[in-house]
């Protein structure tokens, strides 16, 4: 398995927007591609507290670059970027890395085949 953090630090009074276009637009299409998420954190006590930071896994880097491909040139989601981003950019800039399980200590629970990050119920 490979793992992704990805870090999008926002720019000021965008992170709320960005949150729900996750959660709105990207979550489904991921679910729908069959992307695995672990999960999504905002920063808590930190330099920038408008960065959402989240961790995708891989089953290999090829699986990682076909699977990212299909999506960054899915119309849905150049769509979906396009609309949010009518009143100018939400992003400042996007850092990821690619890590491996180091061997320090067991991996208790590799992400299952079929877990993906579905957005809430609406309340």
């Amino acid at each position: 398995m490979i793992y992704e953090l990805r870090q999008y630090e926002c720019l000021p009074g965008k992170l709320a927007a960005v949150v729900e276009r996750f959660r709105r637009e990207v979550a489904p299409l991921w679910k729908e591609m069959e992307i695995q998420c672990l999960g999504f954190w905002t920063t808590a006590v930190g330099p920038n507290d408008q960065t959402l930071h989240y961790i995708l896994a891989w089953r290999s880097l090829a699986d990682r670059d076909a699977r990212w491909q299909t999506f960054v040139q899915d119309p849905r989601w150049q769509a979906a970027k396009a609309n949010t981003e009518l009143a100018g950019p939400l992003v400042a800039r996007i850092s990821n890395i690619l890590m491996r399980p180091a061997n320090v200590m067991e991996i208790v629970a590799e992400p299952a085949e079929q877990i993906f990050c579905a957005p809430p119920a609406d309340r």
